[in-house]
């Protein structure tokens, strides 16, 4: 009967604590023990993530997509020419297992022709980018991070909150102090299997998996994609968002806002010919919004690139390009002279 009875009693002590006593979810609050944010970064040689070795020489960067695949593909992958993958489990199959195995193989056949010990990976998530979404699912970001990867792809990214609760669950509660952020509220555990992926000691991954270049020692990288008509009515506001490193526009979904549902090829008419969805004068103007905002943002852009406009891409501002393995980014590596191995 006691046990009941303090059973019964224990949400009215709750209730009953001061109000300032009592944290909203995601609230920050004072740690003591938080360092300052580093002007500069403390480190020395390759960064884990190849993603920031390229920008910071200016070098765009081209990347090759995978739906799935575990251990064998990690493998197969491991000697890749793009600089990073980006790991679908937006649409593709949701199983953190077989990321995980993914990671190991990546592991198991590298260092990488660059001396990297993995490509980076950057994942997407099936969430819609709203707050409360992210902050249901953040679950799914913790689990991808957990699995060793290199960054996170913020779908349909609707508003400001909803990147800030992606960073958030990036983020260590001991992490550094950054203006309009909460405390981190990423779990212990989490860097255990990710430390050996990355191969640093569990302490020295706690301090790095951090978003770049908000933080200057960080190896996360953090993007939103911009695709529906309520994410660009706040595209300003959501690339402020203190961790976001690239955004891109999704040409794909705002087409089926903007334009409506795809018409099918007339009768022997070949791929890539004819009008382009690109060209329409709606979805001209989205590209341009996104792309003005992360340039006023300092942040990278996102876009596909073929062999006949990647060089038009790089001069308009394009940092990040489709076709890791292509003669689109042997092009474009040639026009940005890249002295890398590849």
């Amino acid at each position: 009967m006691k046990r009941l009875i303090l059973l019964a009693t224990a949400p009215i002590a709750l209730l009953s604590m001061p109000t300032q006593a009592q944290q909203a979810p995601g609230q920050a609050f004072a740690v003591d023990a938080q360092p300052a944010m580093p002007t500069k970064t403390t480190r020395t040689g390759k960064h884990i993530n190849r993603i920031i070795d390229m920008w910071q020489k200016g070098q765009p960067v081209y990347y090759t997509q995978i739906s799935g695949g575990g251990y064998e593909e990690g493998k197969k992958q491991a000697a890749t020419k793009a600089d990073y993958i980006t790991y679908e489990m937006e649409h593709g199959p949701l199983d953190f297992k077989e990321l995980h195995e993914f990671m190991r193989g990546l592991v198991d056949a590298g260092p990488t022709r660059t001396g990297h010990r993995t490509p980076a990976v950057i994942v997407t998530l099936p969430i819609q980018g709203t707050p409360d979404a992210v902050r249901a699912n953040a679950w799914m970001i913790q689990q991808a991070l957990a699995a060793g990867v290199h960054g996170i792809l913020l779908c349909n990214a609707e508003s400001p909150e909803a990147a800030k609760i992606m960073i958030e669950a990036s983020r260590y509660p001991f992490a550094p102090v950054v203006p309009g952020l909460a405390q981190g509220f990423r779990g212990n555990g989490s860097q255990a299997w990710a430390s050996q992926v990355w191969g640093v000691s569990p302490i020295e991954y706690m301090k790095i998996a951090e978003p770049w270049p908000l933080n200057p020692d960080g190896e996360l990288i953090f993007g939103v994609k911009i695709e529906n008509p309520r994410a660009d009515a706040n595209v300003e506001s959501t690339l402020r968002t203190p961790g976001l490193a690239f955004a891109e526009w999704g040409p794909g979904d705002h087409a089926f806002y903007l334009l409506g549902a795809p018409k099918p090829r007339a009768p022997g008419t070949p791929p890539g010919s004819g009008p382009r969805m690109e060209d329409e004068p709606a979805m001209v103007a989205v590209r341009a919004r996104v792309l003005a905002a992360t340039k006023a943002n300092g942040l990278r852009f996102l876009n596909a690139c073929g062999e006949r406009d990647v060089i038009d891409q790089i001069k308009d501002g394009v940092m990040i390009c489709t076709g890791g393995d292509s003669p689109a980014a042997d092009k474009g590596r040639a026009y940005t002279k890249r002295t890398d191995p590849f």
